[in-house]
C-alpha cells in the first residue's frame, strides 16, 4: 500500500473518532451544567471541556469566558478550531475522496452522508437542550455508523490494519485526556472529593465514554475514583480502556509487520505501553500520581503516532 493511502485512512478514522469523542465532551458538560445548584455548586464544566479537548489557548484567544454559547460554538463548528466538529468532518471526508477506491460503500456514505447532513446544523439552532441532544447523537451515531461499516465490510488487510491503529490511537488519548481532566480541573477546590458533585461527574465520565453499566456490571458498587480510573485505564474488557486500545494497537502493528515482513520503532513502542499498563496496578498509579501517570501515557501516546507516520506515513 501506498504510505500515502495508508495515511489518509489512518488520519481518516482518527478524525471520525475525534469528532465523535467531542460530542460526547459536549454532552457530558451538558449533563453537568444542568444538575441542581444544590449539586452542581460552582463547577466549571464548561472550561473543564474546553481543556479535555485539549484546545484552550486557541478557544481563549478567541473567546473570554468559557460558557455553553461559546464553547459548543468552538468545539462543534467553529472554522477557527482546526479539531472542531466540523472540521474533523470535513478533513474526514477529504481524506475519504483521496482514497475513494480503498473504502467500501458502506464507509464512504457514512461519511460522505454526515457532512451533507451537518450542513442543516448550526449552533444558533441549537439553543435548546433538546436541539443540541439532537445535534450530538447524530455526531456519535455517524462515528459508530463509520466504524461499524469499517469492521463488517473490509478485507482484513493493510488498510484495515492502518484504519484501525488510527482509531485505536486517537480513542486512548481522548479516554487518557477525560480521565486527567476529571481528577485536575471539573471538581471545584470548595468541593471535597466523594460529595455529591463529584460522584455526579464522575457517573458523567463514565456516561461520556458509554461505561457506566459496565462499571457498575464489573465492580457492582457505588462510583469510586480508583475503581472508574481502573476501568478506563487497566480493563481490558472495557473497550475504551487505555490497556485495550492498546491491546488492539500491538495486535495490529503486528499484522503490518507480518505482512511488510519487517518490525520497528513503532512495534516496540507499542509493545513497551502494552507491557506498561499489564504490569501497573491501580493503587501504584494513585499513589505515584494519577495525573503524572496520565501525562506520561500521553506523551507514549504522541510518540507511539510519530513512530508510526515515520515508520510507515511519511
Amino acid at each position: 500500500m501506498l504510505s500515502r493511502t495508508a495515511d489518509n485512512l489512518y488520519w481518516l478514522a482518527r478524525y471520525v473518532e475525534r469528532a465523535e469523542f467531542l460530542a460526547r465532551i459536549i454532552e457530558a458538560s451538558t449533563r453537568l451544567a444542568n444538575l441542581p445548584s444544590a449539586y452542581a455548586g460552582s463547577s466549571n464544566e464548561w472550561e473543564s471541556a474546553v481543556a479535555t479537548a485539549g484546545c484552550a489557548p486557541a478557544f481563549h484567544a478567541v473567546h473570554p469566558k468559557a460558557t455553553r454559547e461559546t464553547v459548543v460554538d468552538f468545539l462543534a463548528f467553529s472554522p477557527d478550531n482546526p479539531s472542531s466538529i466540523r472540521s474533523c468532518f470535513e478533513i474526514a471526508r477529504t481524506n475519504a475522496r483521496a482514497v475513494r477506491t480503498a473504502l467500501t460503500t458502506e464507509m464512504w456514505d457514512a461519511i460522505n452522508s454526515a457532512w451533507l447532513d451537518l450542513n442543516r446544523y448550526r449552533a444558533s439552532n441549537l439553543k435548546r437542550d433538546e436541539q443540541l441532544g439532537s445535534f450530538l447523537s447524530f455526531v456519535k451515531e455517524t462515528g459508530l455508523r463509520f466504524d461499524g461499516s469499517a469492521y463488517r465490510t473490509m478485507l482484513r488487510s493493510d488498510g484495515y490494519w492502518f484504519s484501525r491503529l488510527g482509531v485505536m490511537v486517537e480513542r486512548a488519548d481522548n479516554t487518557a485526556r477525560i480521565l486527567d481532566v476529571k481528577y485536575h480541573v471539573l471538581l471545584p477546590g470548595a468541593e471535597q472529593v466523594g460529595g455529591s458533585l463529584d460522584y455526579f461527574q464522575w457517573s458523567a465520565i463514565l456516561r461520556a465514554v458509554s461505561a457506566l453499566t459496565a462499571y457498575h456490571w464489573v465492580y457492582k458498587e457505588s462510583l469510586k475514583p480508583w475503581l472508574v480510573a481502573d476501568l478506563l485505564i487497566l480493563n481490558d474488557q472495557m473497550p475504551r480502556s487505555l490497556a485495550a486500545c492498546y491491546e488492539s494497537i500491538v495486535r495490529n502493528l503486528d499484522s503490518v509487520s507480518l505482512a511488510y515482513g519487517r518490525q520497528g520503532p513503532a512495534q516496540r513502542a507499542a509493545r513497551a505501553i502494552r507491557t506498561k499498563l499489564e504490569n501497573a496496578r491501580i493503587d501504584d498509579i494513585f499513589q505515584a500520581g494519577l495525573h503524572e501517570f496520565v501525562t506520561d501515557f500521553i506523551a507514549d501516546n504522541n510518540r507511539l503516532g510519530n513512530a508510526i507516520t515515520q515508520q510507515y506515513l511519511a
